[in-house]
């Protein structure tokens, strides 16, 4: 890309990366994320991740893309039923849990 363009032309990968940029300018203490990796492509994905491991304060992020999850988080906090705790695992290991639960329970659960 060259030269300047104006947001509402910038596809949603490209605003994504704009406002990471402006928000890294601001040197906040927490970023609090909800699907952070939406309309990104695998460069700016890896990007991301990157960023985000350097980042000296906290993160508080949802995301359903396990890559990134597996990448970025030390701990993982689940929400459940009104309640959120702390999980002692993986990613992995927490996905083989409710995978787990599901089949004692008759659900059908996709992979």
């Amino acid at each position: 890309m060259t030269g300047l363009q104006k947001m509402e032309l910038l596809s949603g990968g490209q605003k994504s990366r704009v406002a990471f940029a402006c928000l890294s300018l601001t040197n906040p203490h927490i970023l609090v994320l909800d699907e952070p990796s939406n309309h990104l492509d695998i460069e700016g994905m890896d990007a991301l991740s990157e960023a985000l491991q350097r980042f000296e304060g906290g993160v508080v992020m949802v995301s359903h893309d396990v890559t990134m999850l597996q990448n970025v988080c030390t701990s993982l906090w689940v929400c459940d039923k009104g309640t959120v705790t702390k999980f002692d695992g993986t990613v992995n290991a927490y996905k083989k849990m409710i995978s787990s639960q599901a089949n004692e329970a008759g659900v059908a659960v996709a992979h």
